[in-house]
């Protein structure tokens, strides 16, 4: 089989601004941990005191691209996955430029003229993370740039499409037309429910790709939201899974599957009308560096199994196992090889 660009990407490159804070920080600029939110004006100031604080750190970020770049680590196949979406012309563009295609992921931004590159500041309290997304130039992604026949032919020579739920704050169009040219051609398409907010403030364009949706993927806080959004009466995860499962599909050439994490609880995947639990690595807490990444590296672990179209028991397996690798490291990295047969 060739695995050349078959798996795609197409998300918020973000830059994490990563930094241990304390309570008080919290506190102090209105954010919970285990969350992700954008930025308002009143967390402008939080991006220059963590850039002071003396252990930062900076990591090429944003959820789609972590996931892409994990698959691609554990893949180990050069070229096997692409990665589309929004940077500005300046050194952090830069510098994402060279992490990713170290990383052997065939990045393809659209560079803004107008826009810095977008950060994510990530404070990090006992292990557990809080991220505030500041957009900027990722926010300028444009559907024209997706139609541009270079850019275009990325999608058609992929099989198997992932889009983190923030994308859909950016540019729903570009999300349809990917959407319906994976339904069109038989192809896998998925996306993540990613945060609270965009299961209540983005619910029309996330019901509007759901029926294209071959796989959906979230952890418990976001199925939960999701479930009161729609005034389902539970906040049974399981249950929520197997209702995810059943929404109505635009093509019928897939089932949908919904996989659903619990950070150390078991992971939950709902198919065929059916819920199976699979359980996880479990950490010492002494050996946890930090969450920040630990659902990207999830799915990527997920996906680099699922193109070589092995059964959901290994993907899962192999998600838990990047996960368990990225939750020991800073940020949503790893060691130059995975060891994992």
């Amino acid at each position: 089989m060739a695995y050349e660009g078959i798996l795609l990407g197409m998300g918020n490159p973000l830059l994490d601004i990563s930094a241990v804070v304390d309570e008080e920080f919290l506190k102090k600029y209105d954010i919970k941990l285990n969350n992700a939110i954008l930025a308002e004006d009143k967390h402008l100031p939080m991006y220059d005191e963590l850039a002071s604080k003396e252990n930062v750190e900076y990591i090429a970020g944003g959820a789609t691209q972590n996931s892409i770049k994990v698959a691609q680590w554990m893949l180990q196949i050069p070229g096997a996955t692409s990665y589309i979406g929004c940077i500005g012309k300046d050194k952090f563009g830069e510098e994402m430029k060279k992490n990713s295609t170290a990383a052997g992921v065939n990045v393809k931004y659209y560079e803004d003229e107008s826009a810095p590159t977008g950060t994510c500041a990530v404070c990090v309290v006992g292990g557990e993370r809080s991220l505030v997304a500041n957009l900027s130039a990722a926010n300028c992604y444009k559907s024209e740039h997706l139609k541009r026949p270079e850019i275009w032919s990325i999608v058609e020579k992929a099989k198997y499409y992932y889009i983190a739920g923030f994308f859909l704050t950016v540019s729903p169009e570009s999300i349809q037309m990917v959407a319906e040219h994976a339904a069109a051609k038989n192809k896998v398409f998925m996306m993540n429910l990613s945060a609270p907010f965009i299961c209540e403030f983005f619910r029309e364009p996330q019901e509007k790709a759901l029926p294209y949706m071959d796989y959906v993927f979230g952890n418990e806080t976001e199925a939960r939201t999701f479930a009161k959004v729609h005034g389902w009466e539970t906040d049974n995860v399981e249950e929520i899974a197997l209702k995810i499962s059943q929404w109505p599909k635009a093509s019928g050439t897939h089932k949908r599957i919904t996989v659903i994490t619990q950070g150390a609880d078991p992971v939950v995947v709902a198919e065929d009308g059916k819920v199976k639990l699979f359980p996880v690595i479990l950490l010492p807490k002494e050996k946890l560096v930090d969450t920040n990444g630990a659902g990207d590296a999830f799915v990527g672990g997920f996906l680099s199994q699922l193109v070589q179209e092995k059964p959901v028991e290994d993907c899962v397996r192999t998600g838990c196992y990047a996960a368990n690798v990225v939750i020991q490291r800073s940020g949503c990295t790893y060691p130059p090889k995975p060891e994992f047969n």
